[in-house]
Formats: structure tokens, sequence, C-alpha cells
């Protein structure tokens, strides 16, 4: 089925447009504005068509929102301690965007970009966004280029396929960062889903969700999801771990370095029916419990809360350019980066 496009509205970086994937009955929606996934929606067993990505209604909201919804997260996903680190020998300065150190690569996020739309496939189910990041660009050294497909399959999987080659040595580590709610977006908490995570470590965190360095045991702790469990069992125990993060906000330990694609976790909704397997390369996912949305504004009118949605980034430990010990999200001048995560619904 041939996907379909449309204006997505107008921003300060230029006019947006909403690309619809469709394949059997899953869609995704797609919009050039910071690669961001929009939609991504399943028939349900009655028949009935269930968002489950949180999101806004056109470009401008996701301008003005908060949280990056959806969007496609560099040149490094999550946390550089100290907004610095030394490459080559020579240290390299970012903003200090988070008490001062530096997230998500901010501030002058990849999300609020117009990405180029390199092509969408003859058969509607396949499109790419690619992005050229210069010189000291966010800090980084070399122009970099990048880009992330996403293709849809009628099995129910989306797939994300990210590339990125530079000039000269930089760091690399891209993710995104939808929300989900098996439920539907906007129908309220995750907190009675069913997750499992294929991690038997964890990277623990300080006081401002930096690393420590120690990659400590799920076994007897509230991180302990090597069996189903619902998201919210464990959320209210008095641990150390869940305070330093305002609950799930860590990074789980799925290898010791990029490797072959393999499932990262599967959660599911009771009351839906609705089940999402998460598969990955690289050596982590972080699992956010949507911790700092408070009074999002959302699609059709709905207003988002801290832990009305769940996010499952795939990515090199956060700080990991800083901990020798971790794989590390350094990307060679002239080497090609190349990566996939996939999100799978069906049901169950």
């Amino acid at each position: 089925m041939e996907s379909q496009s449309r204006s997505f509205g107008s921003t300060s970086a230029g006019e947006a447009t909403l690309y619809t994937l469709k394949a059997g009955k899953v869609t995704a929606s797609v919009t050039n504005f910071g690669a961001t996934l929009v939609s991504f929606t399943i028939e349900g067993k009655d028949g009935r068509i269930t968002d489950v990505a949180l999101g806004h209604d056109d470009a401008s909201a996701y301008e003005k929102g908060g949280g990056h919804i959806g969007a496609t997260i560099g040149r490094h996903a999550n946390r550089i301690g100290g907004a610095a680190f030394i490459l080559n020998g020579k240290k390299v300065q970012l903003a200090a965007n988070e008490n001062g150190n530096n997230l998500h690569s901010g501030p002058d996020f990849y999300d609020h970009r117009i990405f180029n739309t390199d092509g969408v496939s003859a058969d509607g189910h396949a499109i790419t966004f690619s992005l050229e990041s210069p010189d000291g660009d966010q800090g980084y050294p070399g122009n970099l280029k990048m880009s992330v497909t996403y293709s849809l399959s009628e099995d129910g999987s989306l797939k994300l396929h990210y590339e990125g080659e530079a000039d000269a040595d930089t760091i690399f580590n891209p993710t995104n960062h939808s929300y989900f709610n098996l439920n539907g977006e906007g129908s309220g908490t995750i907190l009675n889903h069913r997750m499992q995570i294929f991690a038997d470590r964890f990277v623990c965190i300080d006081s401002e969700s930096i690393p420590t360095g120690e990659l400590r045991r799920v076994q007897g702790t509230p991180f302990d999801f090597t069996e189903p469990k619902e998201i919210g069992r464990d959320l209210g125990l008095d641990d150390g771990q869940l305070k330093n993060g305002t609950g799930y906000d860590h990074c789980f330990c799925l290898g010791d370095d990029q490797g072959e694609l393999r499932k990262a976790v599967t959660v599911c909704s009771p009351e839906s029916g609705i089940q999402m397997d998460v598969f990955t390369d690289l050596p982590g996912i972080q699992f956010y419990t949507g911790n700092y949305l408070r009074d999002e504004p959302g699609k059709a009118g709905h207003v988002y809360h801290d832990r009305d949605g769940f996010a499952l980034e795939s990515e090199f430990y956060p700080d990991s350019v800083n901990k020798t010990d971790f794989a590390s999200p350094v990307l060679k001048k002239g080497e090609k980066f190349t990566s996939d995560t996939v999100y799978r619904l069906s049901l169950h």
C-alpha cells in the first residue's frame, strides 16, 4: 500500500511534512521535523484502532513541547558527565544543559531541525530522513552525515535503521525517544503494563543521573524484570537508585559491545491485549517511566503526566565516552556506523 503525506505545519526551522506508512494492520506516521515518530497504530482484537505512541497534533506543538516525544536524538543520546570528554587527547566541551552535565546533546537538539527526506520506498513501507551536522555542531568535532530509516512490516515491526559517517573522529550515539502506552496514548498510567527486560545488570547512577561506573546485578532489586512484572509493582519502594532517577530512568545492560540484533524487552497490556517486543543490536536500553512529563499537551486535547508513557531508548551506556570500561561511542574518521532497533506490535 502506498504511503501518504500531508503538511504538518510550520516551525521556526521551516515547513514540516507528515508521512504515514501502512503495512497489514499497523501504521506508523513520521515527520521530517526531528525525524520524529508521531503515531504507531495497531488494529485490536475488537477491530478498534489504537495509537500507542504519545505525541502532538502538529510540528509547532512538537517545537513548543517538552520531553523529546518521539524524537530522533543525536549526536549523543542521554547524559555526558561534566558536559565534557577527552577525545584524542583534546578536551571537547559541550553545553551544560542539565545540572552541569549534557543531556541529549542540547540545547540545540536534533528534534528541532528539519531533516532531509531522502525518499519513500515504492511499496510505501519505508522512509529515510537524513541530516548533515557540521564540524563544531553542538560542540562535537567532525562533519557528520547521519540518517534514520523507518520501515514497517506486516508482522507489526517498525524498524529504525541508523547510519552515520564523519570526516574526523567524533561521538555518535543516536536513539529514538518515543513514549508508548499500550492502552492508547492519553489513556492514563502505564503502571499496570507487564514488562520483561532481558538483562541481568543495570547502570547505577548518582543523584544527577550520571553513571557511577557500577553495573549492578538486578536480582534482589526493584530493577529485576528478568521475569514479567507490572511496571508499577516496585516503583514506590525505598530504593536509592529509584530516588536518583525519580523512578525508572536507567540503562539496562544487554551486552558488552554492539552485536547482533537481539530481544531486549517485552511489554504487554492486560487491558488492551497489545504487546510490544523491542530488539536492538546496541549494548544498552534506557527504560524511562516519563518521570518528568508534567502537564504536557498531547494529541487531541490529551494532557500527559508522569507515568503516562514508557520510553525504551537503545543506546551505548550513558557517559560511556568518560567510562573506559563501557563500550565506546567513538566513531572513527571514515568509518560507518550502522545500528538497528525494532519495535514490534502484536496481540497476545
